[in-house]
């Protein structure tokens, strides 16, 4: 599992967290029964607070999203693909477009050329398919 966290930035560190683990299991980078990190092992990573993972966990579990199993992990559920979900998938998208748009546009009105953002962009993009892929050996391995 990847996430980064934006230290600094408006949106509380356990809303980044609880959006990220989110849209990776809507998009299906999260397949159902897959374990995720235990508690301890994410705040380690990302150098959080325990707590803050935990009530990550717990949220996502109260949405239908995972399942905390006492002394097993907490694990990603089957999901149907509701319509709610379908339009938080869209919604999530559209958001995202929305700020890599105003991203650009600063980019652009800071002297950086199309070809210096698309550089950024793939290198952006190769480091965290790097970091997924070493997620998931991680996990086949473990």
């Amino acid at each position: 599992m990847y996430i980064r966290i934006e230290r600094g930035a408006a949106t509380p560190i356990s809303r980044q967290i609880a959006e990220q683990v989110r849209a990776q299991c809507l998009a299906g980078l999260l397949r159902p029964g897959d374990c995720l990190p235990s508690v301890r092992q994410l705040a380690s990573e990302l150098v959080v607070n325990v707590n803050t993972v935990v009530r990550v966990y717990e949220k996502l579990a109260a949405e239908g999203l995972l399942e905390m199993r006492h002394g097993e992990g907490t694990f990603v559920l089957p999901q149907t693909t509701t319509r709610q979900q379908a339009a938080e998938l869209k919604q999530q998208r559209q958001q995202f477009l929305r700020e890599f748009q105003a991203i650009v546009r600063r980019g652009l009105l800071l002297g950086l050329t199309a070809n210096d953002l698309r550089r950024e962009l793939t290198a952006a993009s190769t480091e965290v398919k790097n970091h997924i892929a070493m997620a998931k050996d991680e996990e086949t391995k473990g």
